[in-house]
């Protein structure tokens, strides 16, 4: 972020007492993501929560949904994105020949196309 960007970040932040709340609570969440550190979600979530703050109460809700998984996918190293890869490809794939052709024809191309 450049200096000119930075200089109205922080005017409307303080501007917006609400916001800049949001703001700390965003990052807190980014941080957590980008290190790895799952420990700290129930944490965060918690701290989330207490706050007034109404689309991060109903985030907050549905990563409860599913806590187990979240905080695994914010701890362990491992990453489904190449399998999640090929699913997308797959797909795509599959609209560009719906209609068109038969399910030996799109399995030609699916197994022709690296």
């Amino acid at each position: 972020m450049n200096e000119t960007d930075q200089r109205k970040l922080d005017a409307i932040l303080a501007a917006s007492p609400h916001l800049t709340a949001l703001a700390g609570h965003v990052r807190a969440f980014a941080t957590i993501m980008c290190s790895r550190r799952g420990q700290e979600l129930e944490a965060w979530m918690t701290d989330a929560d207490t706050d007034d703050q109404p689309a991060l109460r109903s985030f907050v809700r549905g990563l409860r949904r599913d806590q187990d998984a979240v905080t695994a996918g914010l701890t362990l190293p491992w990453s489904s994105g190449t399998v999640e890869g090929h699913v997308n490809r797959l797909k795509m794939l599959k609209r560009q020949m719906f209609g068109r052709a038969k399910p030996d024809l799109l399995r030609k191309r699916v197994l022709l196309t690296d």
